[in-house]
């Protein structure tokens, strides 16, 4: 059975059919397992019998090599291009939200908010036009990688920076509407109380967040 320590490798685990456990850790009070996994003692992290390996990308792709039910085309092309966009969302849209989140000043709120905004407009024009995912009727891997940070945008942007919901008729309204209405990210959702909770030392900007958040402070790439 395989062992996991993250969301956007959960999902993916739960649309692969695989039998997976998922563990939640206390960031700041982390076990031996996920020491042992990764000794950075960061998430996400994986476990496979004796074998260990971390980092989201590529523990999805390592589920979907394992996996019957894939999520990654199997056109190289293809898979080519969702790899890329799957880049895009680690490189502009993941650090653009914690820069939103973790800006004190308005101006310099207003500033990330509409980068986040442009980086997240740049991935839905890219977007099967019909959708109502990524690339069309089917979640896909594109999806499960952005999907936790677009999920988050009404749980903790919304109540902290006033972000505003797109409309539903909107290609980004109907994405948002599909990923809500997905099982597998259903399954992995927390309720609102635990994200205003969990996202209120980003949102006050205070010392010792995570390293996340130091490194978006000190304007490094994420951990």
């Amino acid at each position: 059975m395989l062992t996991v320590w993250d969301k956007r490798v959960w999902i993916a685990l739960e649309l692969s059919g695989l039998d997976y456990q998922y563990i939640e850790v206390d960031p700041y009070k982390k076990p031996k397992e996920l020491m042992d996994v990764n000794p950075r003692g960061l998430v996400p992290a994986l476990r496979d019998g004796d074998w260990g390996c971390y980092e989201s990308t590529v523990l999805m792709e390592y589920v979907d090599d394992i996996s019957q039910k894939k999520l990654l085309p199997q056109n190289p092309k293809a898979k080519a291009e969702s790899r890329l966009w799957a880049d895009h969302i680690s490189r502009n849209i993941v650090p653009n939200f914690y820069r939103y989140l973790q800006a004190q000043e308005a101006d310099k709120q207003a500033e990330h908010g509409r980068e986040f905004e442009k980086q997240v407009n740049i991935l839905m024009e890219a977007a099967d036009l019909e959708g109502p995912f990524f690339t069309g009727s089917q979640i896909s891997f594109v999806d499960v990688m952005v999907g936790p940070w677009i999920l988050r945008c009404p749980r903790v942007l919304q109540p902290y920076r006033g972000w505003v919901p797109p409309t539903k008729e909107s290609r980004f309204g109907r994405f948002i509407a599909a990923l809500e209405s997905e099982e597998s990210i259903l399954k992995t959702t927390s309720g609102a109380e635990l994200y205003l909770d969990s996202y209120e030392r980003y949102a006050e900007n205070r010392p010792n967040t995570s390293q996340v958040a130091k490194a978006i402070n000190e304007g490094r790439g994420l951990p």
